[in-house]
């Protein structure tokens, strides 16, 4: 019995220390790969916009987008009347 006891201990503590190492090398490797590609491409410098701008006026598109925004509503509405009925 105490065999079978030492082998589980010993197999446990194998698997743990293999998690262990392998999350390790996850980590170093991962931070390894962050430092290379901001090296290599780093981010694209994002220009500040203008703040008074003027909105653009509403076109045709969004009387199309809120006629399809009112059908959603409406299928969605009797979707849910209908799942409380039953």
């Amino acid at each position: 019995m105490d065999n079978l006891l030492s082998e589980g201990i010993e197999l446990m503590l194998f698997g743990m220390g293999f998690v262990f190492v392998f999350l390790t090398l996850l980590v170093f490797v991962t931070g390894l790969m962050s430092k290379l590609v901001m090296k290599y491409a780093p981010a694209p410098e994002i220009k500040p916009t203008k703040k008074n701008r003027k909105p653009a006026a509403p076109s045709a598109s969004a009387s199309v987008t809120a006629a399809n925004n009112d059908e959603l509503v409406a299928v969605i509405s009797a979707a849910v009347h209908k799942y409380r009925s039953n």
